[in-house]
Formats: structure tokens, C-alpha cells, sequence
């Protein structure tokens, strides 16, 4: 089932359950969806494009969550945290420290990486790789530590 149907049934039970942050962020989401296909001229929309809008979606709350704490808005930092784990229910399941080390050991075995200056090469294919199982962030600083 793509995502875009998953979204209007978890919108319909929301609906049911009055559960109006579930309601916002599920709204949210299918908006972007919605935008990417009017830009894309109808296109159908693929599994990559739904996974990079989720992300794109989280860690603005994330930021937006880091903002209202930082300036002690409590009430709007919860909004944002309870947004953020509606919309990580969609997303693939997110690997472990261990098994997203283990990935980008297998990642700079296979781009023959030997140091720092090879940290592009391995971003490139760790994010293709790892796309929707890890934030960039994180893929970033494994692969750093691991070739310094």
C-alpha cells in the first residue's frame, strides 16, 4: 500500500479518535504529497520521494522542538515532539547504533575508503544505502569516527 493511502486511512482513524495531533501531522503530510505530485505534473509520486518528505517533515519538528525549548515554550515543544512520533510511525525502522555501524564499516570496505578525504564517497553510497534507515546526521558523524 503506498504511503499516500496508508496516510488517508491513519487520517480516517484519527478523525474517529478526535485525536487532533495525529489529525495535524497526518494533514501535513498529505499536503507535501499532494505538493510533490502538482510539481511533478500528475507523476506518481515513488517510495524514495515519500521517505525523503517524512524526514524532511522531522527534522523541522525536530528544529522547531529544539527552538521553542531553548526559549522555554514548553507547550509548543510538546506539540512538535507528539507530531514528530506520528509521522516516525511511517517511516522504515530506523537501525541501532550497532547495526548502523556495522553498515558503514560494510559501506568503506566496499568504496575502499582509508581516510577522511574519503568521506564523500562514503556518504554518497551510505545514503543511497541507508536512505529512510538513518538521518544523514548520524550517517555523517559514523562515517567520520570510523575513518579518523
Amino acid at each position: 500500500m503506498s504511503l499516500e493511502l496508508t496516510i488517508n486511512e491513519a487520517i480516517k482513524t484519527a478523525m474517529r479518535a478526535k485525536d487532533k495531533v495525529a489529525l495535524d501531522s497526518l494533514r501535513a503530510v498529505k499536503a507535501q504529497i499532494q505538493l510533490l505530485k502538482t510539481e511533478s505534473l500528475g507523476a506518481e509520486v515513488s517510495s524514495d520521494q515519500e521517505i525523503a518528505i517524512l524526514q524532511r517533515m522531522i527534522k523541522q519538528r525536530k528544529d522547531s522542538y529544539e527552538q521553542f525549548t531553548a526559549q522555554n515554550r514548553q507547550d509548543l515543544a510538546e506539540v512538535e515532539e507528539a507530531q514528530m512520533k506520528v509521522i516516525e510511525n511511517f517511516l522504515p525502522a530506523q537501525l541501532s547504533p550497532e547495526e548502523l555501524e556495522s553498515e558503514i564499516k560494510r559501506i568503506i570496505a566496499e568504496t575502499g575508503a582509508a581516510s577522511v578525504k574519503d568521506l564523500g564517497k562514503v556518504m554518497g553510497a551510505a545514503s543511497k544505502d541507508l536512505a529512510g534507515k538513518s538521518d544523514g546526521k548520524s550517517i555523517s558523524e559514523m562515517a567520520k569516527k570510523l575513518l579518523s
